[in-house]
């Protein structure tokens, strides 16, 4: 039986989770929703707060990324970090990177860290 895109992608954020946690990051939030769009993870690292899109591709390629993460999507991320600034205003200082971290597709590590893999200059 086929698990459902949300279990597919509720996986993947559990994994992404793992990976920065073992890799130094804290985890400040996962799932951060306003109307106007959803943040899969908020962690942070040296000082630095990441916005982190988590892509679960089993089947994809970098076209199929490319896809998912086009501007319109990025302008969503970047204004929901926004928002999550201004609610959260003890992070007002801190640098902030949008990262991307893909999960199961073929031809990358299994999770597969992208840095910085968009600005918002979008």
């Amino acid at each position: 039986m086929q698990k459902s895109t949300r279990a597919v992608g509720i996986a993947g954020e559990d994994r992404a989770c793992d990976f920065l946690t073992e890799n130094g990051f804290s985890i400040i939030e996962r799932n951060f929703r306003t109307r106007g769009g959803e943040i899969d993870i908020i962690a942070e690292k040296d000082n630095v707060l990441v916005f982190v899109e988590v892509k679960a591709l089993p089947n994809g390629n970098a076209e199929t990324l490319s896809h998912e993460l086009d501007l319109r999507k990025q302008r969503k991320i970047i204004k929901t970090a926004y928002i999550f600034l201004s609610k959260y205003r003890k992070y007002n200082n801190s640098k902030i990177r949008f990262d991307v971290i893909v999960i199961d597709m073929p031809g990358f590590s299994p999770v597969y860290h992208i840095q910085d893999a968009f600005s918002e200059l979008v």
